[in-house]
């Protein structure tokens, strides 16, 4: 819909430079402008709701609970917006937020850097209503090496 009604305004643009002498053009301009004021509003909205879909730290997570868990890893998503650990500490699943792939690649991660059946301790910030759920602030092997650099700071989004 948003390409048809751009294409409207193009080939009118178009036609009034072929068929009609350069002062009507500058005439019709304000039509065209007009025209296309609506596409660029429906543009703007559009492009809005992106930005607002993202979320505060502090809606979710309590930077004054920090929590450890040491556990088994059943998975760990690589994936934008934030990348997700799930890990089985004793029978009981516990989800550990990330930051975006590229954030965690600067900090030396790496797609594989937690497998499934890897033993880990994760610290990070646990969840506001209190689900097994965190902001991941840093990942250790079962020697007790961290893995990658710390995953989220106090500085990040």
């Amino acid at each position: 819909m948003v390409g048809a009604i751009a294409k409207q305004v193009l080939d009118r643009i178009r036609f009034s430079r072929q068929e009609r002498g350069r002062e009507e053009i500058a005439m019709r301009l304000p039509t065209s402008l007009s025209a296309s004021l609506p596409l660029a509003a429906l543009l703007l909205a559009l492009g809005a709701t992106g930005a607002a879909t993202h979320h505060s730290f502090a809606v979710y997570f309590d930077s004054h609970d920090q929590v450890t868990v040491s556990g088994t890893v059943t998975g760990f998503r690589f994936t934008n917006p934030h990348g997700l650990v799930t890990l089985d500490v004793d029978g009981v699943e516990w989800r550990a937020e990330t930051n975006a792939p590229v954030v965690l690649q600067r900090r030396g991660w790496r797609r594989d850097s937690l497998r499934p059946g890897q033993h880990v301790t994760l610290s990070g910030w646990r969840s506001r209503d209190g689900r097994n759920y965190m902001r991941l602030m840093e990942a250790r092997d079962d020697h007790g090496a961290l893995i990658g650099t710390r995953a989220f700071g106090q500085n990040d989004e």
